[in-house]
């Protein structure tokens, strides 16, 4: 079993070579470079926020779940808080706070990364807004393009500014910076514009979670903001047929749209737009960027 240390910290690397991507043949070594290569810019989104993991230990292919509570054997530096529920259980959950654990939980397959709206400790004060973009059938992801160009100019006119990341499945998220906001009134808002839109563009745009109503439109899905939810974070690996990954996109290439597959990223594709753009994302982390909802 090789061993490395990384960031004083010893960790114990296993199958190394297990193959978690049959379609592609991506190893969990290459999972961990991936990781590995954008730790920079995917740390600052999700540090100080718990975390649930999808975990794939035989492949994406194979049984999978969705790990909340701390892995059996989770090491004593990990960082782990817990938060009182609305249901009044007391749950732990994991940090993933630096390169070490980021490290440690891709070695045990926990391919996706999903982050609160929230800061750990503070399920009452949210800090993001959420807007996820689901095409329904007959739709893809260019035309969740168009809604995402639509919402970006309507919250602007509130004084919210939105970023764009491909979600590394069909669809988009919008990201927006928030102060003085909780999950019940980012959700409040984020419904209301969801419903806005649908009025206005009721051919292209649904609101409703019925999937009987989606066909030809985007559904944006405002439910993202709730205090129990959780959204893939930036620069996840997802546990797809390919390791796709929830990849930042400029505002020019949401408006460039034409093709899909031109907004599919791998792990093979994100480390070099890293390089070249650095984090599309950066500005969700400006504290001057965070906006106020409106009255």
């Amino acid at each position: 079993m090789p061993i490395t240390e990384v960031e004083g910290r010893t960790l114990k690397l296993s199958h190394l070579d297990r193959v978690l991507w049959p379609a592609t043949g991506t190893t969990k070594a290459e999972l961990l470079h991936y990781y590995a290569s954008v730790a920079e810019v995917l740390l600052p989104h999700i540090r100080g926020r718990q975390v649930s993991f999808v975990r794939t230990p035989d492949g994406v292919e194979g049984q999978r779940f969705f790990q909340k509570r701390p892995p059996a054997g989770t090491p004593d530096w990990v960082t782990v808080t817990d938060t009182l529920r609305n249901s009044g259980e007391v749950m732990d959950q994991v940090q993933v706070n630096d390169l070490a654990t980021l490290i440690w939980a891709g070695n045990l397959s926990c391919v996706e990364i999903h982050t609160h709206q929230w800061k750990a400790g503070s399920p009452e004060a949210a800090d993001r807004l959420v807007l996820d973009l689901d095409p329904g059938p007959d739709r893809t992801v260019v035309d969740c393009c168009r809604v995402a160009l639509l919402l970006r100019d309507r919250l602007a006119e509130d004084g919210i500014t939105l970023w764009a990341k491909t979600s590394g499945s069909k669809g988009l998220h919008l990201l927006a910076a928030l102060r003085g906001a909780s999950p019940g009134s980012a959700g409040a808002y984020a419904k209301r514009i969801a419903q806005e839109l649908e009025v206005r563009h009721a051919d292209t745009v649904i609101s409703r979670m019925t999937r009987a109503d989606r066909t030809g439109r985007v559904f944006i899905d405002w439910s993202q903001n709730s205090a129990r939810k959780t959204t893939a974070a930036p620069y996840t690996v997802r546990a797809r047929e390919t390791p796709t990954v929830s990849a930042p996109l400029s505002w020019r290439e949401v408006a460039a749209a034409r093709r899909p597959e031109r907004l599919v990223f791998t792990i093979a594709d994100v480390p070099g737009r890293v390089a070249e753009a650095g984090d599309l994302l950066a500005g969700l982390l400006d504290p001057a960027a965070a906006a106020p909802l409106p009255g």
